[in-house]
């Protein structure tokens, strides 16, 4: 049997099971295009840390922002802001973080009606895939007047606001914009979006967290031990080869081995039900 059917049978078995233990299903809380790109830009800066910390505190932040998140954008007062979510905190980012993304937003749209098109002002689309795109991007957004939030000094040294917007140029992974991004733009399945169509699917990169490093160096894809650009480049690479118009279409299959699966390499009675046991180097590191 070869790895893509392998894959694709992991693709098909995806469940609501899985999409509830995923930051995802906060876009899904809304029908609206317009309130999924938002939901997804928020959710997907908070993704990071214990998967059920994260469910939590985004749950806080969407209650707070009721029913649309783009028309509490569109009226977002920063003062007003700080005021609600002045007890906020998830690990480094605070709530003037929060709300430095909040006003960050509201720009994009204001300045072009949309966050995908505010974005696609940084997007090539004869790249080969998006690494000028979220450089472009990262570095226009840390860019923006927040002096509402953060006064006229610009973000602080003691503000974390910059982490949401992390740029291959340094050589991060960009795990949460890329996640965004595949949320986004690949075609509705159920589980991502397909809400954005000015990238191509095959021009995106996978989102490289602890799971999918580690699951994706037992599959071969890269032999680098940190989770990077690069090792983020050559696992799309890897995935690119098995399905050239949509790589990164396994990826919420792959990580779900790790964070709904409990998957760690280690346990050889998980390892030996695993679907991908085959083709999987798990315990021989």
């Amino acid at each position: 049997m070869e790895l893509k059917t392998v894959l694709e049978a992991l693709y098909q078995n995806r469940s609501q099971e899985h999409l509830a233990n995923d930051p995802l299903s906060f876009c899904h809380r809304f029908n609206e295009p317009q309130d999924q790109e938002v939901a997804g830009l928020i959710a997907s800066s908070f993704a990071y840390g214990n998967v059920k910390i994260i469910k939590k505190n985004l749950a806080v932040i969407f209650d707070a922002m009721g029913p649309s998140p783009r028309r509490f954008v569109e009226g977002f007062d920063p003062a007003e802001g700080m005021r609600l979510f002045s007890g906020f905190k998830h690990r480094f980012n605070d709530g003037r973080d929060l709300c430095a993304l909040l006003l960050a937003c509201r720009i994009m749209i204001e300045e072009a009606g949309s966050v995908e098109k505010w974005l696609l002002r940084f997007h090539d689309p004869a790249s080969e895939d998006i690494t000028g795109t979220l450089s472009g991007f990262s570095e226009a957004v840390k860019a923006l007047d927040l002096a509402p939030v953060f006064g006229a000094g610009g973000v602080p040294a003691d503000s974390y606001f910059p982490f949401f917007f992390p740029s291959p140029a340094s050589g991060s992974a960009c795990k949460r914009l890329c996640m965004y991004l595949r949320w986004m733009v690949r075609p509705a399945d159920g589980i991502d979006l397909g809400i954005w169509k000015g990238i191509s699917p095959a021009q995106l990169v996978i989102p490289v967290d602890a799971h999918i490093q580690r699951i994706c160096r037992f599959l071969g894809f890269s032999n680098r031990k940190q989770g990077d650009w690069r090792m983020a480049c050559e696992i799309t690479r890897a995935l690119r080869e098995i399905d050239p118009q949509d790589p990164v279409k396994y990826d919420f299959s792959i990580c779900h081995l790790g964070i709904s699966e409990g998957c760690d390499g280690k346990d050889r009675l998980k390892c030996a039900a695993c679907p991908i046991g085959d083709f999987c180097s798990a315990g021989t590191e």
